[in-house]
């Protein structure tokens, strides 16, 4: 996993798969680094992410409750449609925003 901090912003790039095996790692190191340099936004990248189960989810929903105590924001950015699928399925999309990469500009 790759994680990118830019001011009070952290940027998540998911693998190709998140799950059981890897959710974990990435919460654990999200959690650091949202501690660390005072976070207020999570972006989750999912540009190379083709897979995501129960767990995936969960490090979603986990950030999300940790940034909003923060006064902070989540963002899902280069989902793919079967990502918005299982994002929307979830629930996930009603506490967080997806962004097109036009959006962002």
């Amino acid at each position: 996993m790759k994680y990118q901090v830019q001011e009070n912003c952290l940027t998540i790039f998911l693998p190709n798969e998140l799950d059981h095996h890897n959710a974990e790692e990435i919460r654990k190191t999200a959690d650091e680094l949202i501690e660390t340099h005072q976070i207020k936004c999570v972006i989750f990248d999912f540009a190379n992410t083709n897979f995501m189960d129960s767990s995936g989810i969960g490090v979603i929903m986990g950030r999300y409750k940790l940034i909003y105590l923060l006064g902070g924001e989540v963002w899902a950015v280069h989902a793919n449609e079967r990502m918005k699928k299982i994002l929307t399925m979830s629930g996930v999309t009603r506490i967080i925003q997806i962004y097109e990469e036009e959006e962002l500009v």
